[in-house]
């Protein structure tokens, strides 16, 4: 969607990314932007900075090659 159509379409386009959709905006149809919901940003946020913990990124690996333990809970010391 163009900047200009998407100046006149703005509360359908937030409409939109409530729902889940994302737009592009372009301007000369060149992408320059785009509009999302809350919640999908919030889980790219959540998934960005899980991607630079260190700790994170071993236990899904260690997950992935099927080494985690999974206890009861409650197993697990207070």
């Amino acid at each position: 969607m163009s900047v200009s159509e998407g100046q006149n379409a703005f509360p359908s386009l937030v409409k939109a990314a409530e729902k889940g959709s994302v737009v592009t905006v372009t301007r000369h149809d060149v992408p320059v932007a785009y509009v999302m919901g809350y919640e999908r940003m919030a889980a790219i946020t959540e998934t960005l900075e899980l991607l630079v913990d260190p700790a994170a990124v071993k236990a899904v690996k260690e997950h992935q090659a099927g080494r985690t333990k999974f206890l009861k809970i409650d197993d697990i010391p207070e």
